[in-house]
């Protein structure tokens, strides 16, 4: 193998390694291996360093072998470059919408009174993020960055707006409770790739022209969401608000 072609080589070698600490990060978190601190900083960071260290390995190479008489490693080279971008690419992206959300794990339509965790309450205090809503400076970041989560406001009757929301929750979450008499349905939803456990609640009252909705999404682990709890909601009321509430 010529020293251009070996250059392809260890670039695509590289993209490879990224792509396994890529693979590891979630299945050695979910399995227990080691912590989330570890698949964050050491797995997804290292992914992106060396996912980007191959894409630039392998572009010179995809340069040396181009201009070799038998083109020997191109093939290779240009793989490497794809499969780095790729490997690089993920964690970069993920990391920029971290930055582009406020660092919070608790979002509800009502800031100022939000819904209560009950039948999901032993759960909530045992997980790291606990069960008690931070309010103050949690409440002023969700209002900047998602103004419009807010309370949904329907004519229909209470008991309508619920069975409808239950429909959607269910078809969705793992539903762990529902209260039609109080106005209150507890689920958990989990995420897919790492399969963090988030913990909703819904709640329907009467008003003066109908009946409103607020809803909660509170994530058990990691003091940010990267926006999931927001776009959960966003989805939900949405669907409902397609259901006709």
């Amino acid at each position: 193998m010529s020293p251009r072609a070996r250059v392809a080589q260890i670039g695509f070698l590289l993209a490879v390694i990224g792509g396994i600490a890529l693979a590891l990060a979630p299945i050695g978190f979910r399995m227990a291996w080691w912590p989330l601190r570890v698949s964050i900083l050491y797995l997804i960071g290292g992914a992106l360093v060396i996912g980007a260290l191959a894409s630039v390995v392998s572009l010179i190479a995809a340069v040396l072998t181009r201009r070799a008489p038998d083109r020997q490693g191109f093939g290779m080279a240009i793989a490497g470059v794809l499969l780095g971008l790729i490997v690089g690419g993920y964690p970069a992206a993920q990391y920029a919408k971290a930055r582009s959300v406020p660092p919070i794990h608790d979002v509800t339509t009502d800031t100022a009174n939000p819904p209560v965790f009950v039948a999901l309450a032993a759960a909530r205090r045992a997980a790291p993020n606990g069960l008690d809503y931070a309010g103050g400076e949690v409440a002023q970041l969700q209002k900047q960055a998602y103004p419009d989560l807010t309370t949904l406001r329907s004519s229909l009757a209470p008991a309508e707006l619920f069975a409808r929301a239950a429909k959607i929750a269910a078809e969705g979450w793992q539903v762990v409770d529902s209260a039609p008499q109080d106005g209150r349905l507890e689920a958990t939803d989990t995420t897919r790739m790492f399969g963090f456990k988030d913990d909703i609640v819904i709640r329907v009252r009467a008003a003066d022209k109908g009946s409103e909705l607020d809803l909660r999404s509170m994530s058990r682990i990691g003091g940010s969401d990267i926006g999931t709890n927001a776009a959960r909601i966003r989805v939900f009321m949405d669907k409902l608000r397609a259901a006709g509430a």
